[in-house]
């Protein structure tokens, strides 16, 4: 067994290739996201690849952060909800395991993080903060709908009678979505991402992103996009204007995004990571998602203690206070610089 990089052997076949027959695998376990990450945050990825045979046994996409307010990690992956190991035995996992940990020595790192759905073990230690709110999907939308409490139906009925509408498509309402999605970003008091990324989302992967806008009188008060993997769909970015909060407009987008799911055949509505307890979560609880519990990996240089940059840091609060205060277009320029070194 031997370790080799994709950047030495530039055959994008094997990583693609195991990925797409491996039962195990996450969207972000896609070849795609590596440009992704470079083109959007300019950070440089290194994917290991182990092999057996002259055939891939395991992998492990990984990207290096440096920043002067952070420090330096390596991170399997950043800013998505998924990554980590993926392998065929422990053996393969053990050697991945150990290449990235050489790897953050290198780089000056002091930890590598893996964003994995279930424990792995290897020596690494656990966190478990986040789960993931999976809904499964009826094979109709009738059926579906019928699965739903009166609640959630009567606030979807509520929505339509709002006058609210739903458009679908790509990047024709990038901009719509951006508007949201930062503006939301801001009211929580979290640096945004830069338009850029979203764009090389929908650059990379056009046939399996879809941005969704909810309307009220032809004006955009809600949006998110979704990504399309292996009979699931997951809405991993979205907002919505407060003071339209009234009106249901969430209730409406997913309401949409489900039926989409259904209609392209998925078997899975994949509402995104939440913390136990928190709005988000009961929000997506309504819906009859149930919570998967993640664990995120950690190799830490000699011991130290797994970093805590996450917004539940008691450190971050008052800088998370004074951003929510901020005018919007210069949370906007200030937010990309500051969130490309926060994974």
């Amino acid at each position: 067994m031997n370790l080799i990089t994709l950047e030495e052997t530039r055959d994008r076949s094997l990583w693609e290739n195991f990925v797409s027959s491996h039962p195990q695998a996450s969207n972000y376990h896609q070849l795609g996201w590596k440009t992704v990450i470079e083109r959007s945050f300019d950070h440089k990825t290194r994917y290991l690849l182990a092999m057996e045979g002259g055939e891939v046994i395991g992998l492990l996409p990984l990207a290096i952060m440096k920043s002067r307010l952070f420090g330096r990690s390596v991170v399997s992956l950043p800013f998505l909800n998924y990554g980590g190991l993926l392998a065929n035995n422990v053996q393969a996992e053990e050697l991945l395991v150990s290449a990235a940990s050489q790897l953050a020595t290198e780089e000056g790192a002091q930890s590598v993080e893996l964003r994995h759905w279930n424990a792995h073990g290897l020596g690494l230690t656990p966190k478990q903060h986040k789960v993931t709110m999976l809904l499964p999907l009826a094979p109709d939308i009738d059926t579906q709908w019928k699965h739903f409490d009166a609640k959630v139906r009567n606030q979807i009925r509520k929505a339509g009678k709002s006058g609210l509408t739903v458009q679908v498509g790509g990047k024709e309402f990038l901009s719509d979505f951006y508007a949201m999605f930062a503006r939301n970003m801001r009211d929580l008091g979290t640096p945004v991402y830069g338009r850029i990324f979203f764009e090389s989302i929908l650059d990379v992967f056009p046939l399996h992103t879809r941005i969704f806008v909810v309307k009220y009188r032809e004006t955009p008060i809600a949006a998110g996009l979704s990504t399309i993997f292996n009979e699931t769909m997951e809405v991993p970015w979205a907002g919505s204007l407060i003071e339209h909060r009234s009106l249901c407009p969430n209730m409406l987008l997913y309401w949409e995004a489900i039926q989409f799911g259904i209609q392209q055949g998925m078997k899975t509505f994949d509402f995104g990571r939440s913390t136990p307890g928190e709005g988000t979560y009961k929000f997506k609880a309504q819906w009859g998602a149930k919570p998967h519990p993640l664990v995120w990996e950690y190799w830490t240089k000699d011991g130290t203690p797994i970093p805590n940059i996450s917004p539940t840091n008691s450190k971050f609060a008052l800088a998370i206070k004074l951003w929510k205060k901020l005018p919007l277009p210069v949370a906007n320029l200030l937010g990309p610089p500051i969130v490309r070194a926060i994974p």
